[in-house]
């Protein structure tokens, strides 16, 4: 009888990071029936990861902690590696498919027992990977690709391409009854807009941001041109931003910022006809929920970063189109103090991509 194989993804980054390996972990279970999956993620995925019945074991490492125990301490923090470290050898892994572009993890999973390590070869730092795949940055295909690129390396055929997202059934009864006692009725049109998002970018995440006098003129529009309900998603640390676009609102919008786990924000864009977000994480969730998206790009690559698969009738890409654009590229982003291209994106730009993607359905 054939050992079970067992492989062990990685990908300590943001949500739209681990929503893009989703495919990579469907074309692995798809593939090989016999076969379990772990995965290394940080804290903020961990929910995420949870809720897919694919993945079998979840191991997060939050790099921050571990570092702040070796201040602290150098023997607590040894300790809880090596710890950390046993769980993931315990499982008996003989391949991982290492996207952290750092040579941590490719350590990690030597010294865990794992025999074969598939990476990126990013600046060198795939030193402990037995296959590597030399990259400078991610262009001229969007990262999904780059990500089932590596399975080819474990002899497995990259066979799906569609983001999957797992909803628990609580979370989506939730949301309809927080939809119900909000004065949503069924069958009415529904909009989400996740102004902020990015949250991976830490202290830069601004710069992805479109303005909050925009997001506002654009929902203004939808709820009383095509009738729609408007509901505001974000975190508890995005609030000031919903609040400014409340603030610069003509029409009340349903409140779901900071109101919501993850999970429970994914359903309500579910429950939306239609999600209009910023480049980051939120618009990525609501591809995976099933919804149609406008997403709107600055200084990052839609055809690199943007919605997956290019359905140009159910996810629209809004940019503004200038020689400089995209700016962000190999994993840099130059200098710009003004960021004009977001600033010039007019809300009717956007207020017609989303009637565009609502007539669609």
């Amino acid at each position: 009888m054939a050992k079970q194989r067992k492989i062990l993804i990685i990908n300590p980054f943001g949500i739209g990071d681990v929503l893009f390996t989703t495919p990579v972990i469907e074309s692995i279970k798809h593939e090989i029936k016999d076969c379990s999956i772990g995965y290394l993620c940080n804290r903020r995925t961990e929910p995420v990861l949870r809720a897919n019945p694919n993945v079998e074991w979840v191991f997060v490492y939050e790099k921050d902690e571990f570092r702040e125990l070796r201040r602290k301490s150098l023997f607590g923090y040894i300790r809880k590696l090596v710890s950390f470290m046993m769980d993931i050898r315990r499982k008996g892994f003989d391949t991982s498919i290492d996207l952290s572009l750092n040579r941590e993890y490719g350590l990690i999973c030597l010294l865990a027992g794992i025999k074969e390590r598939i990476g990126f070869n990013y600046r060198n730092r795939g030193s402990y990977l037995t296959k590597k795949t030399d990259i400078e940055g991610y262009s001229g295909k969007h990262v999904i690709e780059y990500y089932l690129g590596l399975l080819e390396s474990a002899g497995i055929k990259p066979s799906v391409k569609n983001i999957a997202l797992y909803i628990p059934d609580e979370d989506r009864q939730w949301a309809k009854r927080f939809l119900g006692s909000n004065g949503f009725i069924e069958g009415e049109v529904l909009v989400g807009i996740a102004p902020a998002g990015g949250e991976s970018w830490g202290k830069d995440a601004g710069i992805k941001h479109w303005r909050s006098d925009g997001y506002a003129a654009a929902a203004d529009r939808l709820i009383e041109e095509a009738k729609a309900k408007v509901i505001l998603l974000g975190s508890a640390g995005e609030s000031s931003i919903c609040d400014g676009i409340k603030a610069s609102m003509r029409n009340r919008p349903i409140e779901a910022y900071g109101k919501t786990s993850l999970l429970q924000a994914a359903a309500l864009m579910a429950a939306c006809r239609l999600v209009i977000a910023n480049d980051g994480g939120p618009l990525h969730l609501a591809v995976g929920a099933g919804t149609r998206t406008v997403g709107i790009f600055g200084p990052v690559d839609e055809n690199v970063y943007g919605q997956y698969p290019r359905d140009y009738g159910r996810h629209k890409a809004v940019k503004e189109e200038m020689s400089c654009r995209p700016c962000y590229r190999d994993f840099r982003m130059k200098d710009c103090a003004e960021r004009v291209c977001l600033s010039r994106i007019e809300p009717e730009t956007v207020f017609k991509a989303a009637m565009e993607a609502l007539q669609k359905g």
